[in-house]
């Protein structure tokens, strides 16, 4: 470049700068707008309309552009008036000094006269199921005679109508034709849509990727459906969750290939990301039962590379130490969770000071919202309470639980119930101190009251079938109170006084109701009565209360409750502090 040129292009830039910020050069007028518009119009006019937006208010110099502007506004607001189903609207823009006005007279609102489906492909053949979704289909038309038509519900209306004919069997389904037909004068609308369902899909083999460092059968173990079942989404969805529940995977995704020519067995894709498979972890924590609490954990979700998982931790409590190691296995082909681990835990409540050691297998399996485990433990306990005589217990047991939950949130519940039922017990020719069996239930119901309250009714109740509680380990007795139990009393202070200590007694039964007021989205208040007692002989049962006043915060682990209660018997005022959770 020349200095010449140079110097002249730096002159012509100063002069662009100098005529643009110059005041009165060429600076455009700013543009007043007002709206005159009827309340069932003037939402979707303030949100769209371009003249009312502040970045556009901008008055043009030239008269034609001015016209051009009008023209241009005029036909927005009757295209956005159109998708509300004004399609008579009388739309006039005044122009004074003061700034411009813009004048909407919507109209009549057209109603919908008539809906029209059709169907094409293979949900249009013969037979009595073919037909019963086709009745299904146009009974769930989400737009029906006599409302009125809004552009935003015709289009939903048209995709809820495609998603209910592909979710299940046609996976190629499409909206071959779809009309609305506006007849201003008389504000009506006929709509018709024709829906080719294409042919039905049938599922064929897996085909996954992404494993790295996981067994290649791996997903297989989750996998529940054959070759050859009919296609359909929710048990896609269904694979994809259980997959993804799994700590060994950072993301799932699982689909098929919509083309009609693999219908006859389309190939379900199976695209996994693993997730790093070790982990160490930290946490500090505080309960009123018991105590201040550090614990570390060590966690490998594929050891010695089968997708097995390790969990194992050290937790030290004001009350109580434990250590566990547990290994949990990939889902058999029945869908069932096999796992096995050890513990050691020692603890010191109310006098009683207990040693225990166990080793356990169990295997759980889950269908829909019941859960079912079957545990078998061999454990060795020992047994030293205040002022009484020390001594040892053991015991080989088989433990069966059925748990249904029936509620609306697991971790927020407000509507709904929870089941839970146990059974076990050992026997003395099996590596056991004592013949027993026991048996435990627990109920906890959910009613919503007004627009957020809810009123939480519990009851448990428990025995252990035996000759005594001589030789019977703690584990498989009752004590109550505290947290979650009965407020108002010590953690598992309610039980058999021996010496100065409170042990585990045959008998069990706990009340209690409580209602918990929302006032604001966060943040409750509640009010509640608690009743329960373990005993060891059924005469001298005696129901202890205790009622009081909390707090309520919803926090991401669930409701947090910190507690203000009475023990009637004790006569002394507890704070207690939880987690309202539904299990």
């Amino acid at each position: 470049m020349t200095v010449p040129r140079a110097h002249k292009l730096c002159r012509t830039a100063l002069a662009a700068a100098w005529l643009a910020l110059a005041p009165g050069v060429h600076a455009q007028e700013r543009l007043q707008v007002e709206l005159d518009a009827p309340d069932s119009v003037r939402p979707v006019l303030e949100r769209h309309l371009r003249i009312l937006q502040p970045e556009h208010q901008v008055l043009p110099e030239e008269r034609a552009d001015r016209s051009a502007l009008v023209r241009r506004t005029r036909r927005e607001a009757a295209d956005l008036l159109a998708t509300e189903g004004y399609f008579t609207p009388a739309i006039d823009l005044d122009r004074g000094p003061e700034g411009w006005r813009v004048r909407v007279v919507p109209g009549l609102r057209a109603k919908i006269a008539d809906v029209e489906l059709q169907f094409e492909g293979d949900l249009a053949g013969d037979g009595a199921e073919r037909a019963e979704r086709r009745k299904v289909l146009r009974e769930a038309w989400a737009l029906g005679e006599g409302e009125p038509f809004r552009q935003a519900a015709w289009d939903d209306a048209k995709g809820r109508l495609l998603d209910g004919v592909s979710v299940r069997d046609y996976a190629a389904a499409r909206i071959a034709d779809s009309r609305a037909e506006v007849d201003p004068e008389a504000g009506t609308v006929r709509l018709s849509v024709t829906v080719d369902s294409g042919p039905r899909f049938f599922l064929g083999p897996l085909e996954v990727s992404g494993l790295q460092h996981l067994p290649r059968d791996f997903v297989e173990r989750f996998n529940l459906l054959e070759p050859g079942d009919r296609f359909d989404q929710e048990r896609l969805l269904a694979l994809q969750t259980a997959l993804q529940n799994n700590p060994q995977f950072a993301s799932v995704i699982v689909d098929i290939e919509r083309d009609p020519a693999l219908a006859a067995a389309v190939p379900v894709r199976v695209q996994v990301t693993e997730a790093q498979s070790r982990q160490l972890g930290f946490g500090a924590g505080y309960s009123t039962n018991t105590g201040f609490r550090v614990e570390t954990s060590w966690r490998d979700v594929n050891i010695f590379d089968r997708g097995w998982e390790l969990a194992t931790a050290l937790r030290i409590e004001q009350r109580g130490q434990a250590g566990f190691a547990d290994v949990f296995l990939p889902p058999t082909g029945d869908n069932y969770h096999d796992s096995f681990g050890v513990a050691l835990q020692r603890s010191h409540i109310e006098g009683l000071t207990l040693v225990t050691q166990a080793f356990g297998v169990a295997r759980t399996k889950t269908r829909g919202n019941i859960d079912t485990r079957l545990a078998i433990r061999l454990q060795h306990e020992k047994r030293d309470p205040d002022g009484a005589e020390a001594s040892s217990r053991k015991a080989l047991t088989a433990n069966w639980t059925w748990t249904r939950r029936r509620v609306d949130d697991l971790l927020d519940p407000r509507d709904g119930d929870v089941l839970q039922f146990e059974i076990g017990g050992a026997a003395k020719t099996l590596l056991s101190d004592q013949d027993f069996l026991r048996l435990y239930s627990r109920y906890v119901y959910y009613q919503p009251v007004a627009e957020r309250d809810v009123l939480i009714l519990r009851a448990e109740g428990g025995a252990t079938l035996a000759n005594s509680s001589e030789g019977v380990p703690q584990d498989f007795l009752f004590r109550t109170g505290g947290t979650q139990t009965v407020r108002g009393y010590a953690f598992q202070s309610l039980g058999v006084r021996e010496g100065e200590a409170t042990v585990g007694g045959r008998y069990l039964a706990v009340l209690s109701a409580e209602y918990v007021h929302w006032f604001r989205p966060q943040w409750g208040v509640a009010t509640f009565v608690d009743m329960g007692d373990a005993a060891d002989n059924r005469d001298v049962f005696d129901l202890k209360a205790g009622y009081g006043v909390g707090a309520r915060w919803k926090s991401p682990a669930g409701p947090l409750a910190i507690d203000l209660a009475y023990g009637e018997d004790d006569r002394r005022l507890r704070v207690h502090f939880g987690i309202a959770i539904a299990f």
